[in-house]
């Protein structure tokens, strides 16, 4: 076949980004395959160890569907959700100054799994204005190296990447740390100045259908708070 070489140049480059797009898909759709056995395996052992204590808070899971599962704990959810979509960082990334990327750049190539913390009766109530936290993501490339960005006990240092492998104990680790923030998180009563006026509509509705918005910090929809906790 007689093609230009900017042609050529061209076409190996469409197989080679795609190619590795494909691979970085695959990687993460195994690592949340991964999880969703880890976040199972919690809700099993969780109820063998209190063994049917009526006493103790409920835990459960469930699948919302091949991207998405759900761990609900006491008054919390979490929800594990991973994106279609393979990421780049920018080039002011903290993880394309490390050792490991800078030794093979298409290794910053990531599948991302998000990690949202909402209060559960936002659900059981369909309050539609309240709002979760992203409280981690979970970033993981062709070579199934991961690490997070996250609060407190999620958070992990960049330089960790090029030793982080996605494992059974590796996942079990993130589900533990996913839980034992959200515990600790708790909710905070808003300031009485955003709340002292409701409307008429407001009151009329139902309370479970209320719009006042609730959350454990209120004011960031699907963002990270920035008082540091």
């Amino acid at each position: 076949m007689n093609i230009a070489k900017e042609t050529e140049d061209l076409f190996n480059l469409v197989a080679t980004k795609s190619g590795l797009k494909t691979k970085v898909y695959e990687t993460t759709l195994d690592a949340f395959s991964e999880l969703k056995k880890g976040i199972a395996n919690l809700t099993s052992d969780y109820e063998k160890y209190h063994n049917g204590n009526d006493d103790v808070a409920n835990i459960q899971s469930r699948e919302v569907g091949q991207f998405e599962v759900e761990l609900k704990f006491g008054g919390d959810i979490l929800l594990f959700l991973m994106h279609t979509n393979v990421f780049e960082f920018p080039r002011d990334h903290e993880v394309m100054k490390t050792p490991y990327v800078k030794e093979d750049p298409s290794r910053s190539y990531c599948g991302i799994i998000n990690v949202y913390n909402f209060i559960a009766d936002s659900f059981k109530y369909n309050r539609v204005n309240d709002v979760g936290y992203l409280i981690g993501r979970i970033f993981i490339n062709k070579e199934n190296h991961y690490f997070i960005e996250g609060k407190r006990e999620l958070g992990f240092l960049y330089n960790n990447f090029g030793k982080n492998i996605i494992t059974k104990e590796s996942v079990d680790s993130i589900v533990n740390a996913a839980v034992k923030y959200t515990v600790n998180f708790d909710l905070l009563t808003p300031n009485y100045d955003i709340v002292k006026f409701v409307t008429v509509n407001d009151m009329k509705n139902a309370l479970d259908k209320i719009s006042l918005k609730t959350g454990k910090r209120l004011g960031y929809k699907f963002q990270a708070d920035e008082d540091g906790d």
